[in-house]
C-alpha cells in the first residue's frame, strides 16, 4: 500500500517549490483507515468493494473502500442499504481492538514530530508543527515524511493538508485524498478558498448547502461576498458570523493537544444475566446518561461511541462508531447505541443472556473548542437537539442536589433488580 511521487498534489502555484512558510498547520487522515487495516491483514481484499461493519445485512457502515464508495457507499450508512447499492461487496464484521492498535501506532508517528497532536478520531489528527521545522524541515517535508513513514512502518496510506488556518488543513486534506499532499500557501488562502462549493466546508451537508443555494450562493467566494445582513435574516446572526469569517480565511482556532482522559465508561456486571430485551435497552439507557453526564461534568464531548457486551458464556462483543458531530448528551448517543446493540444480538449474540453491559465514550475533546465547527443544520433541527441538551443539563442539576435516584428519563425505569448487580465507570488515562 505504497504511495507514488506522482501522487503528491500541490494546491496553488505554478512549477517548482510551493511556498509553504507560515503553514504550520497539518491534518493527517488515514485513508479508509479500518479497510486499510484489514487488507494488511488480507492482502487479497486490495482492490475491491470492501464494507467493515455489521454482517448479515444488519448494523451499520462503520467504513468503505474506495472502490465501494463509488456506488455511494459511506459511513454511517445502514448495511441493508449499502448491500443495495454495491451487492456484491464483501463485509468485514472488523476487530476494533486491532483499528486501535493501528491508530496508536499512527498518533506514535505523529507524536514523534511534535507533541502539540490533537487526534480528532482513530484515523485523523491536526498537528501544529511550528515547533518542529528546526529540526525537521519544513512543514511539506514534514508532511512527506509522515506519508513515507506510514507507507513504510505500518503498510498504510494517509493524505495530508497543510495551511495556515486549522479549517483549511482540514478541507486541503479532503481535497487530496487518497494517498495525497496539499499545501495551500498563506498568501493564497483565499485562492484556494473561494472557487471551491459551499460543501467543502466540512460539516456543511446537504440541508444546509441547500439553504445557503437558495439565497444564490454556491461556493465559499459567494459567501464572502454576500451582504451579511442577508444571512442573518435567514440563518441567524451566529452561523451567519462564524460562515462568514471561514469564507474571509479568518479562524483564530489552534490545536488543543490531547487531554489525559482517553474515554469514559459505564459498565455493569449482571450475576442474574439479563434475557429480556426490553431490559437490556432500559439498562442500556441508564448506562448511556450515565455516561453522558460525566462527560458534561468534565466539560467534554465524545466523537467515537461503543457498546460492550458479554455473554453468559463469557465471550465479549464490542462495536463503536465515530459520530458526525461530537456529542455530550444521551439523546444523540442512544439512537446509535442501539443499533450497534442490535447488531450484537442479531449477529452473534443469537438470544444468549447478558452478563455484562457497557457503553464507552472516546476520542475525546474539550466541550465548545472543537476546532472545525462548520456544521449547522435548518434551525428546526437544532432546536431538538438544544432542547435535549437543555433536558439533561438541567436533569444534571436535579442529581447534584437530590442524588442519583431523585430524577431519571422513564425508559430507563425497567431495571434488573439490584440484587446481583455490580456498577463500573472508568475514565481511562493516558500514559
Amino acid at each position: 500500500m505504497g504511495r507514488s511521487a506522482d501522487q503528491e498534489r500541490i494546491a496553488v502555484g505554478d512549477q517548482g517549490e510551493v511556498d509553504d512558510s507560515g503553514c504550520h498547520y497539518l491534518h493527517v487522515d488515514m485513508d479508509a483507515f479500518f479497510v486499510s487495516v484489514e487488507v494488511r491483514k488480507n492482502p487479497a481484499l486490495a482492490g475491491k468493494p470492501v464494507i467493515v461493519g455489521g454482517a448479515g445485512g444488519f448494523g451499520v457502515v462503520s467504513t468503505a473502500s474506495y472502490e465501494a464508495r463509488r456506488y455511494g457507499v459511506r459511513s454511517a450508512m445502514p448495511m441493508s442499504k449499502a448491500l443495495r447499492l454495491c451487492p456484491h461487496a464483501i463485509v468485514v464484521g472488523g476487530d476494533h481492538d486491532e483499528y486501535a492498535a493501528a491508530s496508536a501506532d499512527v498518533m506514535a508517528i505523529l507524536r514523534d514530530v511534535t507533541p502539540l497532536v490533537q487526534p480528532l478520531s482513530l484515523d485523523e489528527a491536526f498537528l501544529d508543527v511550528s515547533g518542529a521545522v528546526r529540526v525537521l524541515g519544513s512543514p511539506r517535508e514534514i508532511g512527506q515524511m509522515i506519508r513515507r513513514r506510514t507507507a513504510d512502518e505500518l503498510s498504510l496510506t494517509c493524505s495530508v493538508g497543510i495551511a495556515s488556518r486549522l479549517f483549511v488543513s482540514k478541507i486541503a486534506s479532503t481535497r487530496c485524498k487518497p494517498d495525497g499532499l496539499l499545501v495551500v500557501p498563506a498568501a493564497d488562502t483565499l485562492r484556494f478558498l473561494h472557487p471551491l462549493p459551499i460543501s467543502a466546508l466540512w460539516g456543511v451537508g446537504p440541508k444546509a448547502a441547500a439553504k445557503l443555494q437558495a439565497l444564490g450562493l454556491f461556493t465559499i467566494g459567494d459567501i464572502a461576498a454576500s451582504r451579511p445582513q442577508t444571512l442573518y435574516s435567514n440563518i441567524g446572526r451566529g452561523r451567519a458570523e462564524h460562515i462568514l469569517a471561514l469564507a474571509a480565511g479568518r479562524d483564530p482556532r489552534s490545536v488543543t493537544p490531547e487531554r489525559v482522559d482517553k474515554s469514559i465508561s459505564a459498565e455493569n456486571t449482571y450475576f442474574r444475566p439479563l434475557t429480556a430485551h426490553p431490559q437490556i435497552e432500559a439498562e442500556l439507557n441508564r448506562l448511556t446518561m450515565k455516561v453522558a453526564a460525566r462527560l458534561r461534568s468534565k466539560q467534554l464531548q465524545a466523537r467515537t461511541i461503543g457498546v460492550k457486551l458479554r455473554a453468559g458464556d463469557f465471550t465479549t462483543y464490542t462495536r463503536e462508531l465515530t459520530l458526525e458531530r461530537p456529542t455530550h448528551t444521551a439523546a444523540a448517543m442512544l439512537p446509535h447505541l442501539r443499533t450497534l446493540w442490535q447488531d450484537i444480538e442479531r449477529t452473534v449474540l443469537g438470544g444468549r443472556p447478558v452478563r455484562l453491559l457497557g457503553v464507552r465514550a472516546s476520542a475525546l475533546i474539550e466541550q465548545d473548542s472543537e476546532p472545525v465547527q462548520l456544521t449547522f443544520d435548518d434551525a428546526e433541527e437544532d432546536q431538538p437537539q438544544q432542547r435535549w441538551e437543555g433536558a439533561e443539563r438541567a436533569l444534571d442539576e436535579v442529581v447534584a442536589r437530590f442524588g442519583g435516584s431523585a430524577l431519571r428519563p422513564a425508559s430507563s425505569l425497567r431495571r434488573p433488580p439490584s440484587q446481583g448487580r455490580s456498577d463500573h465507570e472508568n475514565s481511562s488515562l493516558g500514559s
